[in-house]
């Protein structure tokens, strides 16, 4: 029996469905959370079936070991994706994997506590680290960042048009007193946007950028999705759930690039057949959730999920 599922996460059937997990599958769940993916991976394994879950996230390694206690098939791993091929082969499964699922982004457990720092809508200490035993945190890097470091941020991973403004400010704010609370940064962010956009807070693409620089996030990406083709099976399933732009293009080209075969120059008289294919192929189109979905959960209205399988 898997443990009661409080979370359930975006596009949840249609992720489960996608990774084509058959009893004796062996699975990788590349971000915990609060195991709602895990719980239902394991409903569809037998008991040969294998899951490795991995979390940058203490507390949700923790939730997932005081919950999840009983369960033989689960191996519970507290480190990003990025080092996902290091874990499986730790496991002796290189090549064995028959589905990964990423599912990108801060979970609604992480923005709903305060104490995380993660949510300008809510008072809290300036952290932002989804593994807070290492790293710096938000306020650290806020406090010693050069200002073009952090208009380069704003700008690159929050497409925030007044980057240099708000860099500017937050320059001369933590001159009088450091930037400590998620408060602080907020009401900074609102003061130096000259445009207000309707049912959006300017501090939104700040806060979303900060987050993606301090805990690596695309750099994570990039090197988690390679490392998942590495370890799958043939016929093994990649199943990728981003919630903005920025990553899922990462995903998008990704599987783009590995799934077209030989590049070779423009005259090259060789023939279609003779080419020598890529190592995945996208299956389908681009998911998104269903309008019962979003009625229930507007965050998941920026969900998109892409799926791929690599060729036998």
């Amino acid at each position: 029996m898997t443990a009661a599922v409080l979370h359930k996460p975006v596009l949840f059937e249609e992720a489960i469905e996608a990774m084509n997990i058959q009893q004796n599958s062996c699975c990788v769940d590349g971000t915990f959370g609060r195991g709602g993916h895990s719980a239902a991976i394991l409903d569809r394994l037998g008991e040969q079936g294998r899951l490795i879950a991995l979390d940058k996230d203490a507390q949700a390694i923790a939730y997932g070991k005081a919950h999840f206690s009983s369960e033989p098939r689960l191996y519970l791993h507290h480190c990003s994706f990025s080092r996902l091929r290091e874990v499986v082969e730790r496991h002796g499964l290189a090549g064995r994997i028959d589905a990964v699922l990423l599912d990108l982004g801060v979970s609604s457990p992480q923005l709903d506590d305060a104490g995380r720092g993660f949510s300008f809508q809510q008072d809290g200490p300036l952290d932002m680290r989804m593994d807070q035993s290492s790293g710096m945190s938000a306020a650290q890097w806020l406090a010693t960042a050069e200002e073009s470091e952090i208009a380069a941020v704003l700008w690159e991973y929050g497409e925030e048009r007044f980057s240099r403004r708000i860099a500017r400010a937050i320059v001369e704010q933590r001159g009088a007193e450091p930037l400590q609370t998620t408060t602080q940064l907020a009401q900074l962010i609102f003061r130096a946007s000259p445009v207000k956009e309707r049912h959006k807070h300017p501090a939104t693409r700040s806060f979303q950028a900060i987050r993606i620089y301090i805990n690596r996030e695309l750099d994570d990406l990039r090197e988690g999705l390679g490392q998942a083709v590495d370890v799958l099976a043939p016929g093994g399933r990649l199943v990728v759930i981003s919630f903005h732009s920025l990553e899922d293009r990462i995903v998008k080209r990704f599987i783009r690039d590995r799934s077209r075969g030989d590049l070779l120059p423009k005259g090259v008289p060789v023939m279609e057949k003779h080419r020598k294919p890529g190592i995945l192929r996208a299956v389908g189109k681009p998911v998104r959730a269903a309008e019962e979905e979003l009625q229930q959960n507007p965050r998941a209205r920026s969900a998109i999920m892409r799926i791929a399988e690599k060729r036998a």
